[in-house]
This record gives structure tokens, sequence and C-alpha cells, in this order.
């Protein structure tokens, strides 16, 4: 599904299956990124959707994981076999990832193993910037609902789009949740005064006050 020119939805209900949690594809010329991978159930229809919305000649230059969760991490490593593209993780969840932890990354609780995900690029800290085409995306750590959980940032057609794939949680002990840093990020994520987000689950929200009052929401339940 398109979204804006250079940016679809991949995989999620009603794209790949219901297991996944959305997947986004951004493009730049002939440069592009994956934000999030599935579960990797339903790969070849991921492969297809991406290869269908991405232009001739265009290739990818990341996958870009928000977290470790199965829902969105567990297709990485057959994306990046079969695309030869390399994982960009936070690094305090590239442990959970490259060990298989199906407790931490919640496989266990779809009744899955989690699969080892080598992570190729470790991002350090609270930011890294990368390049994909003409665009400039800035990795954001945001801690709370898992130690490692990361937003993207970019700007597109005039918009700054958020990737904040579980900005609505939740908070459980077995993902490692720190329900102090999730407030204090989502704080953080208000302040981007983003024009689309990009959720994991909830959708795509669009429009300044849409976003913030999705924001609001969780804030306030906390």
């Amino acid at each position: 599904m398109k979204i804006l020119d250079g940016l679809w939805v991949v995989a999620g209900p009603g794209e790949t299956c219901e297991e996944d949690a959305a997947a986004y594809l951004l493009c730049s010329g002939n440069r592009a990124a994956l934000i999030d991978a599935g579960t990797g159930l339903a790969h070849q229809r991921l492969c297809e959707n991406i290869t269908d919305a991405l232009p001739a000649g265009a290739h990818l230059s990341f996958l870009f994981l928000t977290h470790c969760h199965y829902d969105h991490a567990a297709g990485a490593p057959l994306l990046s076999r079969d695309f030869g593209v390399p994982v960009v993780a936070h690094e305090k969840d590239a442990g959970f990832l490259e060990s298989g932890d199906s407790a931490v990354t919640a496989a266990s609780w779809y009744g899955a193993v989690m699969p080892p995900v080598t992570v190729h690029h470790r991002i350090e800290g609270r930011q890294d910037i990368f390049s994909v085409g003409s665009l400039r995306i800035q990795a954001l750590w945001s801690p709370g609902h898992t130690p490692g959980s990361v937003v993207y940032v970019t700007s597109l057609s005039g918009k700054k789009i958020l990737f904040g794939q579980d900005v609505h949680g939740p908070l459980v002990a077995a993902f490692r949740s720190d329900p102090d840093a999730y407030r204090e990020s989502l704080e953080a994520l208000l302040k981007l005064s983003a024009d689309i987000l990009c959720e994991g689950h909830m959708g795509v929200i669009e429009g300044k006050m849409e976003v913030a009052r999705f924001i609001r929401r969780y804030l306030a339940a906390r």
C-alpha cells in the first residue's frame, strides 16, 4: 500500500500475514531501506511486495529494525540473505537478536522460536545517521518497550515521517520493559512534531495534531 511517493507499507495484516507487524519501505532514487522485517512466515509475499514497489534498478541499502521482537524482526535473516542487505539494530537489543532469545523477543507469545539474527551494524548510544539516496535517516534510541527500541525519522515530500513501531507498548517484564524510560521516550517523540507516524500495529497516523494526540494517549496511561 502506497502512503506517499517513495513510501509504502509492505508487511502486516492484509499485506503479508496476521502475525506480522507492519513493515515500511522507503525509496530515494535507486536506493531503498526497509523498516522492520515481519516474522518470516510470509517471506515470499513480502519479497514480492518489496520488488513490486521498488522502481526498476533500485535496491535495498539497509534493513532497519525498530526492536528485537519476533513480529518485527524474525524475518530479518531471510531478507538479509535474499536481498544482500545489512541488518541494523540498537546494541541494547542486538544480543537478544543474535542469541535468538525467545522470551525477550516475544517469540514464545506466538508459540514460536526466534531464529538468531545477525546484526551487521549496531547503533551505539542515543543516535545514528544513515543516508539512503537523498534521504537522511536519523535513528533515535527510544527505550521502554524493549531496552534497545529505536525510532527512525526522515523527511519525505515535505513531511517529517516518524517510524515508531511500538509507540503503544505494551510494557512487559519478560521484554525487559522500563516504564520510566518509556515515558521519557514518549515525551521525546512528542517534541519531534512529526507529520506522519508509521506505527507497527496501529496503522499510519497522519497530521501533526493526530500524531501528538496518539502519543499523548499512551503518556496519559502511564
